[in-house]
């Protein structure tokens, strides 16, 4: 059921609004017992913008009041948080209740989803089952609630972010993390890209109804969106037990985050804020975020000081230098000739996504990678210093620039908050 919902394309939710809906909402969890041992589940850093840190915080100075809370951050594959990370998205927070996510090693199976129906939403492409695993913390602790945090945004894998993905991908484990990416990139990315309704939601969807019901899951979602004097705001604020929430979210989330552009730009240059973005594991946001908006033989010019790695985990950034973004037919040989590779398809959805196929060359401007490394994994390599000056970042404007010698350029300041196109590839 659903437990709150409050957004349009006009409306700005803020703090003390917010405050009254998590208020509401605890209430609401309340009335079916007691809540005496709550687990939060936030994203990380990669989604320092979702308000997530806030209402995490908000969360847990009602809740400590009278309950034992544990904090779990939804990291996926991504590098656990680190404790200058925690105190800057969760101000005021002990350390002491926040638990680490091992994708690895730390999680325990509830089933799987059957082969049948990933043949079925696949379009026969693909056949296997998928094991679902999910954070032991979850399941051999007793929870009273279980309180899912995040942000409705456009996702190259799901098509929207959040909901089921925060638990089932973001303290997943590592059978359907990879399935899932690999799911999503043989369907293909353009056909999934800011819609509800995607292959890989169907799989979490099963997962969510089938099992998982036992769980006390309860969802906490932002859609977030700029003002028209470039601030971010929230549009909108949802809570409920069930699809519903998502589904009245996801529509605004269409409304306010997919950019449709009146044309296609020749080049494109995407700022990566160093707080966010450390690899391209992550970074190439920048690559899935526009690949819709560019024209052909156009350019992307990512501007990236704090990128210093490829992958965020080891297994995965070596896989990741080792075959480097070169589109679909290559990657999928590699997949077949490499055993390796074939048991990290997460990491081969990867490859897929950050590819441009070579519609459109990629620039990658890196702080702390070098020219070998970059051009290694088959992007140009941008000097970061030289671009900056030209494509300045504090001087650039979200949407189309003209510079002083006239050249056109499209700038984004933060790949992360949205999905741009022309309205012909989005339809």
């Amino acid at each position: 059921m659903e437990h709150l919902h409050e957004g349009s394309p006009q409306t700005v939710i803020d703090e003390a609004r917010a405050r009254q809906h998590v208020q509401t909402l605890l209430v609401q969890l309340a009335k079916r017992g007691p809540l005496q041992r709550v687990l939060i589940l936030p994203p990380d850093m990669t989604r320092l913008h979702s308000w997530a840190g806030f209402l995490t915080c908000e969360l847990f100075e009602h809740l400590h009041r009278y309950a034992e809370v544990a904090i779990l951050p939804a990291v996926g594959t991504h590098l656990p948080m680190t404790a200058d990370e925690l105190t800057h998205m969760f101000p005021g927070l002990p350390h002491s209740v926040f638990h680490a996510h091992d994708w690895r090693n730390g999680v325990v199976p509830l089933g799987e989803v059957p082969a049948p129906l990933v043949q079925r939403v696949s379009e026969g492409k693909l056949d296997f089952s998928i094991k679902v695993e999910i954070d032991r913390l979850l399941i051999e602790q007793k929870w009273d609630a279980i309180i899912s945090v995040g942000q409705l945004v456009p996702h190259e894998v799901i098509g929207i972010a959040n909901h089921a993905k925060n638990v089932f991908v973001g303290v997943g484990g590592s059978d359907l993390i990879n399935k899932s990416h690999w799911l999503g990139a043989v369907y293909g990315i353009e056909r999934i890209m800011g819609r509800a309704d995607t292959p890989v939601r169907a799989v979490l969807d099963y997962a969510s109804t089938h099992l998982a019901k036992h769980l006390p899951i309860v969802y906490l979602l932002t859609v977030r969106a700029r003002d028209a004097d470039g601030k971010l705001v929230t549009r909108g604020l949802y809570a409920g037990d069930d699809r519903a929430c998502f589904e009245r979210g996801a529509a605004l989330c269409r409304q306010v985050n997919l950019d449709r552009l009146e044309r296609a730009p020749k080049k494109v240059v995407v700022w990566l804020d160093p707080l966010e973005f450390k690899s391209t594991w992550l970074g190439n946001k920048a690559v899935y975020r526009t690949r819709m908006a560019i024209a052909n033989a156009g350019e992307l010019i990512v501007l990236a000081p704090g990128v210093r790695t490829f992958g965020e985990d080891p297994t995965i950034d070596r896989l990741i230098r080792r075959f480097g973004y070169r589109g679909t037919p290559t990657t999928l040989d590699a997949v077949r000739a490499h055993p390796e590779l074939a048991a990290n398809l997460s990491a081969s959805a990867h490859l897929i996504h950050g590819s441009s196929e070579g519609r459109f060359t990629i620039t990658y401007c890196p702080g702390q990678l070098t020219r070998e490394e970059i051009e290694g994994v088959g992007f140009r390599y941008g000097d970061l210093t030289t671009l900056v000056q030209r494509y300045d970042p504090k001087r650039l404007r979200d949407g189309w620039n003209r510079l002083a010698d006239g050249e056109e350029v499209y700038y984004i300041s933060n790949p992360a908050l949205g999905l741009w196109g022309t309205a012909d590839r989005f339809d």
